[in-house]
Order: C-alpha cells, then structure tokens, then sequence
C-alpha cells in the first residue's frame, strides 16, 4: 500500500541524526517536525529567521505572527531564536545546515532537481530554493512517485526548469526510498504492500536493483 503524506515524512524522520541542522522546505517536509525520535535532538530552520521550530500547533492554539517561509503556523522549542532572513541565509550559504528536505515536481537520475515552477501556471516562486540546492550537502527529497496524470517524477532527465543539478542524494515516495548514486537511481526500499515491478513501472528512469529489496519500517514516535 502506498505511503500518504505523513508516512513519507515519517520515514524522512529516520534519516535525521542527534544534534542534526536541518531546514524543512513547505509541503510535505514541513510534517517531518511531528515524527522526531523521543532520543534526538534536532534544530529545525526556516528561510524566514527560525531556528528552533517545534511541531505544527494544535487546532485553535496557533500565533498567527509565528509562522514559517512558508506561511504555515508553527510553534517553537524552549532555546529557539528569531532573526532576519539575512541572518538565515547566511547560515545556510555558510553550510551551516546539515540537511535539507525539499518537495520537488522532478528529479533526474544524476541529482537534479525541478521544484519551482511549471511553465504556464502561477506559482509562489523558487522562496530559498535556489540557495538552499546550492549550499546544503545533504538533500533529501520527500514527494509523490508520479503527478496527477500518473506520470512519472522520477526521470532520466528533467523536463521543467531546474533548481539546482547533482545535488540530491535521496529521494523518499510514496512508494519507496531511492539512492541518488553516480550510476542513477538505486532502490533502497519499497512502500509495505507495494511491489518492486509497481515502482518501475511508475519510475521512468531505469531503477538499480540489487537483489530483494526490503519493505520500509515506519515507527511511531
């Protein structure tokens, strides 16, 4: 069965590491904050000047003047800092951030990603996209494996106009989590239920597969 949203960004949780820096892109990355193991300690920063953000508030508990880059309500952690967005950008073009984990429409077999506009259609535009693809050395994507249309986001070669190029290192779907190595796409895990002939047949890049491939493990934190 494939993952929703919120597994997805469960399974993400898994990568983070004690002490870690991480910036939390908008859609499915910012639920990432919910699924921290109870044993980590992690600093959560946000384009806009946060560092220090802690899980999405409760219904009817939320500041209206504390939100994300994203303009999503956020709470924040007993230490957490508020500061200008220079400040925040120099963090993360100083490489201060360990990881960062972004949406994307399309991501390329060699790292390239496509996550700020679609020809045609309005957009909110690349935010800190741009600098963030450029300056982090760790990124991971979290995004649905195909569109609307069913067709494949996981491709040869992007077909939108590109972020940033070889720099994603992981991609975790809705149907599994894919390695960004110099030979493509190596698959590292499938979705529980979900079949390995399912996930390339919704990939259109060719998938590196050695030997069986074992099902994700999604705790509750």
């Amino acid at each position: 069965m494939a993952l929703d949203k919120n597994q997805i960004a469960q399974r993400i949780a898994q990568e983070l590491e004690h002490n870690m820096y991480v910036n939390l892109g908008i859609g499915i990355p910012t639920l990432v904050a919910n699924y921290i193991p109870k044993d980590i300690d992690i600093e959560f920063q946000s384009e806009n000047g946060v560092l220090g953000m802690g899980p999405f508030p409760f219904e009817g508990e939320e500041d209206a003047d504390m939100i994300n880059a994203g303009k999503q309500t956020i709470t924040t952690l007993d230490g957490a800092a508020l500061f200008d967005s220079s400040t925040s950008f120099a963090m993360i073009r100083g490489k201060h951030v360990h990881l960062t984990v972004l949406g994307a429409m399309e991501v390329a077999q060699n790292g390239d990603i496509a996550n700020w506009k679609i020809p045609g259609k309005m957009v909110k535009g690349m935010g800190g996209a741009m600098d963030l693809v450029a300056s982090a050395e760790n990124i991971i994507v979290a995004m649905m494996h195909t569109n609307r249309a069913g067709e494949s986001k996981i491709l040869k070669q992007c077909t939108l106009p590109i972020t940033g190029v070889n720099c994603v290192k992981k991609v975790v779907t809705n149907l599994a989590v894919l390695d960004v190595s110099k030979n493509g796409f190596q698959l590292l895990e499938r979705a529980p239920g979900v079949s390995v002939e399912e996930i390339v047949k919704a990939s259109e890049a060719e998938l590196i597969i050695n030997g069986e491939v074992p099902e994700m493990k999604l705790t509750v934190c």
